[in-house]
């Protein structure tokens, strides 16, 4: 079969706020909207892993940015990466890139004068209408095979030379680019065997100064899908520093140390990265972590020490919510651990409402994943809903993606019911839930979904 020209698509990845208070599900308008388009147009779609390595460029990045025949450039939103990734397309080549855009905004004044094709958006933020969007995006590519100059650069700078592209350099690349997809396959593949599978892809691998970044990053998390916490230590420690450095790998850096049972240094890692980013939902709700297992391993034994860990896990777990209020997960740790301190106390009282609301925000904006239905079910279960925590409990088996998620949720009503149990109360009924979540938790199949 003949290749297609490949077209490489910039845009931001997963859901993003829209700025109107909806979100825009970035995934769902390249699978459902322009990679078919791309693919109508007789091109074949290629898209970035930018997401994966904190939005740092890279030499693979620069190539397909560079050297892909023909590039869609999405604008919704004015995502800063987009953008910036938009200019060096435009100032190396003359034409062949197309503007998308959804109907939610109008793209910024210098890019005005640019015509970008416009697609419409329902209120889950998703494709209203791709058969009939779809049309004048394929359109524009096809004009785009006869265009000399779409770039406002070389349009608005007649004399400019227009660099010559290596036809050679852009096979080499075509082969690196199907090299990675290739590899990301062989990642998922070996994600249902285990560690001893992905230590094998890594050693195919290579040398890793030479390997795409968001393979790298696939790998790492492969790894803790696996739940293998010192291979994931040990990669992270030995990738390129422009990776290593990024605040996704840090971030997954300090939850490993902690996993692996290295709690001091997760606990260095994550505090370097509040010092240095701000505070976070995330990076507060993995601190939050790091105390709260250090509070189990010491209730057995110092009551003042272990009652000390729980007060730091509840205040890191709450100024990460409060970091974020859209992000519910370190909220619903805080309520737990509060369960536990003071069931039904006053701090609690007041928290969970609010929590419940966030959350209740994330599973109606259309795109839940599985802390949202975990959440959902703790506070059911911290507010004796049978009903609802059952609801919860169902829709977060169906979305389980690694099995340590339901583990840590198995854990958490453990120690719920635990808590009831001292005050005399018993609920019996979690007990079918728990034993449904750890039996998830040892579903080796759950690494490989995606």
């Amino acid at each position: 079969m003949a290749q297609h020209p490949l077209c490489f698509v910039v845009m931001p990845f997963g859901i993003k706020p829209d700025g109107r208070g909806g979100t825009v599900d970035f995934d769902a308008v390249y699978a459902d909207l322009l990679a078919p388009a791309i693919r109508e147009a007789e091109l074949d779609p290629l898209r970035a892993d930018q997401e994966l390595v904190g939005g740092i460029i890279h030499k693979p990045m620069y190539e397909r940015l560079i050297l892909s025949d023909y590039a869609i450039a999405d604008l919704t939103t004015a995502n800063a990466n987009v953008f910036y990734e938009l200019g060096v397309r435009h100032a190396v080549r003359p034409y062949s890139t197309v503007l998308v855009n959804a109907d939610i905004n109008r793209p910024p004044f210098d890019l005005a004068p640019d015509r970008a094709v416009r697609y419409k958006l329902d209120r889950s933020g998703r494709p209203a209408d791709p058969a009939a969007d779809k049309a004048p995006i394929v359109k524009s590519l096809e004009a785009a095979r006869d265009a000399l100059t779409d770039s406002p650069v070389f349009q608005l700078i007649g004399d400019l030379s227009r660099p010559e592209i290596d036809r050679l350099k852009t096979d080499v690349f075509r082969e690196r680019a199907e090299y990675s997809v290739a590899t990301k396959q062989r990642l998922a593949n070996a994600r249902a065997q285990g560690a001893d599978s992905l230590r094998d892809e890594e050693r195919r691998l290579g040398r890793f100064e030479d390997v795409e970044a968001g393979v790298l990053v696939d790998l790492l998390l492969s790894y803790r899908a696996a739940r293998a916490w010192d291979d994931m230590t040990r990669l992270v420690e030995s990738v390129p520093e422009p990776i290593r450095r990024t605040l996704m790998v840090r971030e997954q850096y300090g939850f490993a140390l902690n996993r692996a049972g290295r709690s001091s240094e997760a606990e260095r890692v994550v505090q370097e990265l509040i010092a240095s980013h701000g505070p976070s939902s995330e990076t507060y709700g993995l601190l939050g972590r790091v105390y709260k297992d250090r509070w189990d391993k010491e209730r057995a034994g110092s009551v003042l020490k272990a009652r000390g860990h729980l007060d730091k896990a509840i205040g890191a777990y709450l100024r990460g919510f409060e970091a974020d209020w859209r992000d519910a997960y370190p909220g619903v740790n805080a309520v737990t651990l509060m369960e536990i301190r003071e069931p039904g106390g006053k701090d609690q009282r007041a928290l969970v409402p609010v929590v419940a609301y966030a959350n209740r925000r994330r599973i109606d904006s259309g795109a839940p994943d599985y802390w949202d239905h975990a959440t959902r079910l703790e506070l059911a279960v911290v507010g004796g809903d049978r009903e609802e925590a059952m609801a919860g409990a169902m829709a977060a088996l169906a979305a389980v993606r690694e099995p340590w998620e339901p583990g840590s949720t198995a854990n958490n009503l453990s120690l719920i019911r635990e808590a009831r149990a001292i005050g005399g109360v018993v609920v019996d009924w979690t007990d079918e839930i728990e034993r449904e979540l750890v039996a998830a938790a040892s579903d080796p199949t759950a690494a490989a979904r995606p």
